[in-house]
């Protein structure tokens, strides 16, 4: 009987769909005197939970791969929509082939822990529960850790809200996930192994160890999982050397469990992506996941690809009319910073004005943009319509999880406008909340026609700190 051994790093519950789901780990390598390294796999099995008439395992074996820190994906189809499932994920050393391994041999799950998730639902009509936020620092320096488990408390605040009985259908972490430049400055990683590392320490906190194990996660990186506001200060030499490095270990950790991640013909996965950009949907909501870092441009003025920019307007209109559309992008699509928007939306005005353009010309509703990055947390809202037929974008602000420092406040964002190109022309913000300025993770209920918003800081689960209710 061969024992099945714990995650080292994981598992995370990645892209859950209507009818599939990923779940990623992490082993080890075996090293020896001469540091040698033997082939690991990956084993997850899932089953409906009890009551369903379901009792069968269905096992996935996958490769650990060492090209991407011992990590992997098993990707479980042919799963039914909003259904809740069991699972088990571990690993074991063996030098047969996969297809060599009998999925149906013995196998020792006794040291590996039990969990669940859902399925996405395919009822558009269905209310769903989300969470998202950004920005968790620790300082690692000199050999060091500092701050290790402070930002590990706001995924404990989420955790206890979920044990205490309210559900969470997705989980969205917008950026800044590691801090590879040290106080920006000082020890920046340059490796794919230091990257890893950092990667390996943050995930393995317990709070959002359990989190992500649980509910389905999304990410996308923003500029501190390479360096601070890449690409702007970049060099040729960073171009070639460090990006290369950050973005293995971002392809690893973060991306993979992505819906990027498919397997091909031959039942590998895929890890040659063109753009990181993806969508995904559940219940009332569709999701478009933007790259607004790694694709942005400062010469010629652009945030993103022009190709990225034009799958982002075909997909808000062809999605379903009644659905609640979220744009989620690491930095806020607005409001402005008043000193200085060089790094946001605001500094690439063209392309955000050719958005708010097609969603007024072609009336498309119920858009919401989400990001973090800022570290504070508000809403806003602005009219894009004409007084006869008012049309409405949102934007909601979620930003730190933790950091450690000085927070952004009200008085750092204009609150009157949204500008332009056209110097004569701007959006007014209609309304907007009230700056929070401290630690947090913000929560949405999200129906076909409201979002609740739910702010809460970072050790307080138990009464939001703020609390909105915006009609779509």
């Amino acid at each position: 009987m061969l024992t099945i051994k714990a995650m080292t790093v994981g598992p995370i519950i990645g892209h859950t769909g209507n009818y599939d789901a990923r779940i990623w780990g992490r082993a080890k390598y075996k090293a020896g005197k001469k540091a040698t390294v033997r082939r690991a796999h990956g084993i997850a099995r899932i089953r409906p939970v009890a009551g369903t008439g379901e009792t069968n395992w269905a096992v996935r074996l996958f490769k650990m791969n060492p090209n991407f820190d011992m990590t992997g994906v098993a990707i479980f189809s042919g799963l039914a929509a909003d259904t809740e499932y069991q699972y088990q994920a571990g690993w074991f050393f063996s030098e047969a082939e996969p297809e060599n391994i009998d999925t149906l041999a013995e196998f020792d799950w006794s040291r590996i822990a039990e969990s669940s998730f859902r399925t996405a639902s395919d009822d558009r009509t269905q209310a769903r529960e989300l969470a998202f936020g950004s920005c968790r620092y620790f300082l690692k320096l000199l050999g060091g850790k500092f701050f290790t488990d402070n930002g590990d408390k706001t995924f404990r605040s989420i955790v206890n809200q979920i044990e205490g009985g309210r559900r969470l259908d997705r989980f969205l972490m917008l950026g800044d996930q590691i801090y590879a430049d040290d106080l920006n400055i000082v020890a920046p990683d340059q490796t794919a192994d230091e990257y890893c590392t950092r990667y390996r320490e943050a995930f393995s906190q317990p709070h959002l160890r359990r989190l992500m194990g649980m509910v389905p996660t999304y990410m996308m990186l923003d500029d501190h999982e390479i360096e601070d506001n890449w690409p702007k200060h970049a060099s040729p030499r960073d171009m070639r050397s460090k990006y290369f490095h950050a973005m293995r270990a971002y392809s690893a950790y973060q991306q993979a469990h992505s819906p990027l991640m498919q397997l091909d013909g031959s039942g590998k996965l895929s890890r040659t992506h063109a753009a990181h950009h993806y969508t995904f949907s559940d219940g009332c909501c569709e999701f478009f996941v933007a790259d607004t870092r790694t694709e942005r441009n400062e010469n010629t003025g652009k945030i993103m690809s022009d190709a990225q920019h034009r799958k982002l307007r075909e997909w808000l209109s062809s999605v379903p009319e009644d659905s609640v559309k979220f744009i989620a992008t690491s930095v806020p699509f607005f409001p402005d910073i008043e000193d200085d928007n060089s790094d946001k939306w605001g500094g690439y005005l063209a392309q955000r004005d050719i958005i708010i353009d097609h969603i007024r010309h072609r009336g498309i509703r119920k858009v919401v943009f989400l990001s973090g990055d800022v570290h504070c947390s508000f809403n806003a809202t602005i009219d894009v319509g004409s007084d006869d037929s008012p049309l409405h974008v949102h934007s909601v602000v979620s930003s730190p999880f933790y950091w450690p420092y000085s927070h952004m406040e009200q008085e750092d964002f204009d609150w009157q406008s949204v500008e332009t190109v056209n110097r004569n022309r701007s959006y007014r913000i209609t309304r907007h909340s009230e700056v929070l300025s401290d630690d947090n993770f913000t929560r949405l209920r999200v129906t076909p026609d409201s979002i609740e918003i739910s702010v809460y800081r970072r050790k307080e689960f138990a009464r939001p700190a703020q609390q909105i209710f915006l009609d779509l």
